[in-house]
């Protein structure tokens, strides 16, 4: 596999570490989770995460499998002396503490790679390991409302509020550029020798995602008119309609072959010219009229309609209808493995290396006393190690 002897060190909790670092371990990397025997991982708590399968929870499950996990204390200089040795021996480490955090434990950069000059030492924060709101505490939705994407996530029909974007934006968004940033590093090593320090933030991942949303704050130096720009309600062509069944059917192209089979199939070429042009005002009466026609059938009745056409659209689905439909299965992007858990598959696809993904899920620390006899540590040294966790 294509990260077969690579070595991880993970001191990351919920996602977005782990899952960049599971996807490492997906793809054939040793991936050592460091957790505090006093307060694990929290995501194997079912009482945060109640949804389980197989006596874990499907968060857990989906976020940690393929490691190994070693205790330790790293507020413990016994702990601490475990990690400087792990550090020595690892090509990656991954953390997610507030900024200042690692630096007031002694287990920053700096200090990892006065030992270990070729460590790719990856940071994960909501704004940055610098800049004035270093220190400002944020989860994914407070990071996303930061960016401005809240305000711009509105219904198209004009219902008042924000919504809250159904997918954990920032956390997965800035997994990947952590993912991205760490093997840009180590491709770099092969030249140099020399490893790096990754400084990813959150709110920077979700704002590094904004290029198509931008126009009227660069080029106007204003915030967008939502039902003026093409993606956030302006277009007739991509939208989301109502069906007679309460239902909804979203069309999600504009290009011109798209809007002539539709509007064509719906006998109103009339408004085929219009809807080719730019956003805005041009776009409503189609809206009006599309509004109109899709609340005259239900869902089941617009998918007998749309197929066969070339036109760019779906169902709005649920959830569970997504990840059940045979494309998901088929595709591996859902997988059970020999108990019947469910699994997420890797959405990394390679022809000659693919995935081969361990669904084995470490308990706390399981790992502890085969590591810590990698380390070349003295029998004292152990001991104190392991002692520090009773």
């Amino acid at each position: 596999m294509k990260l077969d002897g690579l070595t991880v060190l993970d001191l990351s909790l919920f996602l977005p570490g782990p899952a960049a670092t599971q996807l490492m371990a997906d793809h054939g990397a040793r991936v050592i989770k460091v957790e505090n025997p006093r307060a694990p991982e929290p995501t194997r708590s079912a009482q945060a995460f109640p949804w389980q399968q197989g006596g874990e929870t499907v968060m857990f499950r989906n976020t940690q499998r393929g490691k190994e996990s070693i205790a330790l204390d790293l507020k413990t200089e016994a702990g601490k002396k475990a990690l400087l040795a792990l550090a020595q021996k690892v090509d990656v480490v991954v953390e997610a503490f507030r900024p200042g955090v690692a630096e007031r434990l002694g287990i920053d950069y700096a200090a990892l790679s006065a030992e270990n000059p070729g460590l790719v030492y990856c940071s994960i924060s909501a704004f940055g390991q610098t800049g004035p709101w270093r220190s400002r505490p944020a989860h994914d939705t407070a990071t996303v409302a930061a960016a401005g994407i809240l305000d711009v996530t509105r219904s198209p029909e004009g219902h008042s509020g924000p919504a809250i974007i159904g997918v954990p934006m920032a956390d997965m968004l800035s997994s990947y550029l952590a993912l991205s940033g760490v093997l840009m590093a180590l491709h770099r090593r092969h030249t140099t020798g020399q490893g790096d320090f990754i400084d990813i933030s959150m709110f920077e991942a979700v704002l590094a995602a904004s290029p198509n949303i931008l126009g009227p704050v660069f080029g106007g130096d204003q915030a967008p008119e939502r039902l003026k720009e093409r993606t956030h309600g302006g277009n007739a062509m991509l939208n989301v309609y109502e069906t007679a069944d309460q239902q909804y059917i979203a069309l999600g192209g504009g290009e011109h072959k798209f809007v002539t089979e539709l509007f064509e199939g719906l006998d109103k070429p009339e408004l085929i010219e219009d809807v080719t042009g730019p956003a805005g005002e041009g776009h409503w009466p189609a809206i009006e009229f599309l509004r109109g026609a899709f609340r005259s059938r239900t869902r089941s009745e617009w998918e007998q309609w749309f197929s066969g056409r070339d036109i760019c659209w779906s169902p709005v689905v649920t959830l569970k209808e997504a990840w059940d439909t045979n494309h998901v299965w088929e595709r591996g992007m859902r997988f059970r493995d020999s108990e019947g858990n469910d699994h997420v598959g890797s959405a990394i696809r390679f022809a000659l290396e693919p995935a081969q993904i361990d669904t084995h899920l470490p308990a706390i620390g399981a790992e502890t006393g085969k590591i810590i006899s990698e380390l070349g540590l003295t029998e004292a040294d152990r001991t104190a190690i392991l002692d520090a966790l009773d």
